[in-house]
């Protein structure tokens, strides 16, 4: 009850203090690209069940059916004009202020996954998620900071290895979170997801918590 108070208060902030700063943003993709603005899709939250996030729009509405699938590749060709700075420092993200309003997300949680990777998690790992909100960021927003990114330095296939090493991975920091989730870790995820997207490259959140499951070594690399 106390992380959702958290949640509407700061959302009612976000949202009063970054409008002004949306406004160009909104602006910009309705004057470029498809000209469409937000982008809505389906993903998993609590219980299981879908529900619709929203983002502004970085790639082509129709993204998932083009080549390239639900994971986005180096110099993808479906990103738009202003997509590849807007996911890079993540402001995609901020209508899902709307969502966590809404009471269908939380400011820290599992990060909500599209059904395809929802359903690469392990069955204990959907039962422990499905009781808490999906999260705009999350201990594992965190780790995997940079996802694209490190995608495109795997030498093989990338999407092999997404499936079978980084969402076995994912899903284990995730179930932490549930079995972790307090208002002091409410609060450190917090300034942690600050701390990373102005120092990408820190690894201060490995000392801040020292108790998270062990990566796998093909992962090692990369984190």
């Amino acid at each position: 009850m106390l992380i959702r108070i958290f949640d509407i208060f700061f959302s009612l902030l976000a949202t009063v203090i970054l409008f002004p700063f949306m406004i160009p943003i909104m602006i910009g993709l309705k004057a470029t690209g498809e000209h469409y603005i937000f982008y809505l899709q389906p993903r998993v939250g609590k219980g299981g069940k879908d529900f619709m996030v929203f983002k502004f729009a970085t790639m082509l509405k129709d993204s998932p059916n083009l080549p390239g699938g639900v994971l986005t590749q180096k110099d993808d060709p479906r990103i738009l004009p202003m997509g590849r700075f807007l996911r890079k420092t993540k402001i995609n993200e901020l209508p899902q202020l709307i969502n966590i309003l809404l009471g269908q997300m939380s400011f820290v949680g599992p990060r909500p996954q599209a059904r395809r990777h929802y359903e690469l998690y392990g069955m204990d790992v959907r039962a422990a998620i499905d009781n808490v909100p999906p999260g705009l960021t999350g201990i594992a927003s965190i780790v995997f900071r940079d996802e694209e990114d490190m995608l495109n330095k795997v030498p093989d296939d990338r999407d092999h290895f997404h499936d079978t090493v980084v969402a076995p991975y994912k899903g284990q920091l995730e179930v932490w979170w549930t079995q972790h989730r307090t208002v002091g870790n409410y609060f450190k995820i917090a300034i942690m997801t600050a701390i990373v997207l102005a120092r990408p490259r820190t690894d201060l959140w490995k000392r801040w918590f020292r108790d998270l499951p062990e990566p796998p070594p093909e992962l090692v690399e990369y984190i």
